[in-house]
């Protein structure tokens, strides 16, 4: 869950008003340590007035509220960065050499667009590469964890204790069933488990190569192209679509890995850039 903003809390910390607060009490304690004890007492209560004035208003102003969460944006999409960062240290040279790849082949996108079209500006269908390369690198820690989880895991061992634990239960007293049973059960969870996440595992090869054609498609539009029209011709909407529909997936299929940890809907960022908000 999102934490909540504590306007009043923000509007008090910030610079502008800490620094002159602090200036009010040392000029307040400067005249009354002289022996000007009214003088000092008039300035610390006028700044104690202002300061409940400035406390009054500007929290709950719109524009204050929009400027602590752009503020607040900014934060967090800089430590989604980092994260992101340190976690792409830990992958393999192979796993870092695709991400890497698509980095650079994103970057020479954006600056092919650029040159060729001679625009300052890239358009927000084909700024949705920065997302989808986060996409990209998340999708690929999962897929590096599920591929793991599934060496260390040996189906037939498990389909070997169902079979032998179904035999005893045949000859089982009453007592001994309940925990031949209970054992079943579990057996038969651990394997529905192993199960989806082999379909996860599926499911995220397709995609992660989906991703990686896409901007393959994207660089040979833009290298290729005649006009800036020819770049609406690709179809963001179904490979953004995609994605979102592999998270959602990812979520039903494979919880016991905590798959989605730097998918978070609260924390994550939408696909599509919010451009109407940083107009604001």
């Amino acid at each position: 869950m999102a934490e909540k903003i504590n306007y009043y809390w923000e509007a008090f910390k910030e610079p502008l008003n800490l620094w002159p607060l602090l200036g009010i009490l040392v000029a307040a304690a400067t005249y009354a340590a002289n022996g000007w004890e009214l003088v000092g007492g008039i300035i610390l209560a006028s700044g104690l007035g202002l300061e409940a004035l400035y406390l009054s208003t500007v929290p709950s102003s719109g524009f204050y509220k929009r400027v602590v969460e752009r503020r607040r944006l900014r934060k967090l999409t800089e430590q989604r960065r980092r994260a992101r960062e340190e976690l792409i240290k830990k992958f393999d040279p192979r796993e870092r050499e695709a991400v890497e790849y698509l980095r650079w082949l994103k970057e020479q996108i954006y600056s092919n667009y650029k040159r060729f079209t001679r625009s300052k500006e890239i358009p927000p269908d084909i700024r949705t590469l920065d997302a989808m390369w986060e996409r990209f690198v998340d999708f690929l820690d999962v897929y590096r964890r599920c591929k793991n989880h599934l060496r260390a895991f040996s189906r037939q061992a498990i389909e070997n204790q169902i079979a032998q634990a179904e035999r005893n239960l045949q000859t089982a007293d009453e007592k001994t069933r309940r925990v031949i049973e209970n054992n079943l059960q579990i057996l038969r969870g651990r394997l529905a488990e192993y199960e989806g996440i082999q379909r996860a595992v599926k499911m995220l090869e397709a995609q992660l190569q989906s991703i990686e054609n896409f901007f393959g498609l994207v660089n040979d539009k833009v290298v290729t192209m005649s006009s800036i029209d020819s770049i609406s011709s690709i179809d963001f909407n179904s490979i953004l679509s995609s994605i979102e529909m592999t998270r959602s997936l990812l979520e039903e299929t494979a919880p016991m890995m905590a798959a989605l940890d730097a998918l978070q809907r609260e924390e994550s960022p939408p696909l599509r850039p919010q451009v109407s908000a940083e107009q604001r």
